[in-house]
């Protein structure tokens, strides 16, 4: 996480008010939790872990083994296995 300068973001009044509790340090603002982003959502990784798995999905639909999968994907059988009996 990068540090923002509040002079930068904030309003002048707001800045003002801040400086009466800390001046020249750091404070961490939280997230809100009703906006909170998922795991894997802001890097895009949790998209492409679909892909892959929709992916294993389709091969096992197509006649491959568990065991191909496994090889091709460098996944464990077991992880092949609750990719495909998920749902």
């Amino acid at each position: 996480m990068k540090y923002v300068n509040a002079k930068a973001i904030l309003p002048d009044a707001l800045l003002k008010e801040l400086q009466d509790y800390i001046q020249g340090g750091y404070i961490y603002v939280p997230a809100n939790p009703k906006q909170r982003k998922r795991w894997g959502e802001l890097s895009g990784y949790r998209k492409e872990l679909h892909q892959r798995n929709c992916k294993i999905l389709q091969e096992y639909s197509n006649g491959f083994t568990i065991e191909y999968l496994a090889n091709k994907y460098c996944l464990s059988v077991y992880t092949i296995r609750k990719i495909i009996y998920q749902k």
